[in-house]
């Protein structure tokens, strides 16, 4: 599931191409996605809006649209496990599992292709975003500023789970997936099994500004494409050949030579050095 860095990869490849240009139509193709999509209110809230800005929230796009007599909407995209949101020429070919695409009035195609249909797309007015039900127990931006290792503190207080776990807790800290959790623990030197509940303060700031390091690295080589990720002009990131653990299993450590392990915590598969995490 492309996490954080790439959908901040997605988001600074497609803002120079659309701030500014207008969305003339939505086409739905096919509205069964992980949430159905509702069609006519869609269109209602793109139809003839200047795109005039591109946020990011957690590992959702979020596209603002000029405001009308009711005030101003964001399209809301989530790529899911398998999606792709690429520019391409209006009179493009349809590509497959090309489910919902906006034609813009520079004559270029915006296009949602995602095969599992785990994805979202929708409209929300703006005023009205972060209460909505998708963001409202959204955690704190690990690249905003204010977040640190006292955050973590503060959230990790009377827990007693598995620090991997509780980093990938979206409503304590958005966007540290699976991959980047793994990269997280062992630059910090964590165990990924460590009760959050015997982690020093010194060793959460170590955590906090690990998580920071590791995203900025990821997006600057344009995050980590190890199946369907791409940006929205179609480019695989490169961040998997800086990969420390994960995916490595029984691979040397790059830090020390041990061999890399593969644990499953919460029907996921979590990598570490025994050596090098404590």
């Amino acid at each position: 599931m492309p996490e954080l860095p790439e959908v901040e990869v997605l988001r600074r490849s497609l803002e120079p191409h659309l701030v500014g240009d207008r969305i003339e139509r939505a086409e739905v193709r096919n509205p069964a996605m992980r949430e159905p999509i509702d069609t006519a209110r869609l269109r209602r809230a793109t139809q003839g809006r200047q795109v005039i800005g591109l946020r990011r929230r957690s590992k959702y796009l979020l596209i603002d649209l000029e405001g009308g007599p009711k005030g101003g909407h964001t399209l809301v995209v989530h790529l899911g496990m398998s999606g792709r949101l690429t520019l391409a020429p209006g009179d493009a070919p349809l590509e497959p599992h090309e489910h919902v695409a906006f034609h813009l009035r520079s004559g270029r195609r915006l296009r949602l292709r995602d095969p599992r249909r785990f994805g979202l797309v929708f409209a929300v007015p703006t005023a009205e975003l972060e209460a909505d039900p998708h963001f409202a127990h959204l955690g704190v931006e690990p690249l905003e500023p204010g977040f640190s290792g006292e955050v973590l503190v503060r959230a990790a207080a009377g827990r007693r789970g598995p620090v991997k776990s509780f980093l990938m807790d979206a409503g304590v800290v958005v966007g540290v997936g699976n991959i980047y959790a793994s990269e997280t623990l062992h630059r910090a030197g964590v165990h990924p099994a460590r009760p959050v509940s015997r982690i020093s303060r010194v060793r959460w700031q170590r955590v906090a500004d690990s998580a920071m390091a590791v995203l900025r690295q990821a997006i600057a080589e344009g995050g980590t494409t190890l199946n369907d990720f791409a940006d929205g002009e179609g480019r695989s990131g490169y961040f998997q050949v800086s990969l420390s653990v994960y995916d490595r299993a029984g691979e040397p450590c790059r830090t020390c030579g041990r061999p890399v392990r593969r644990i499953v915590q919460a029907n996921r598969s979590t990598f570490y050095c025994p050596g090098c995490q404590r």
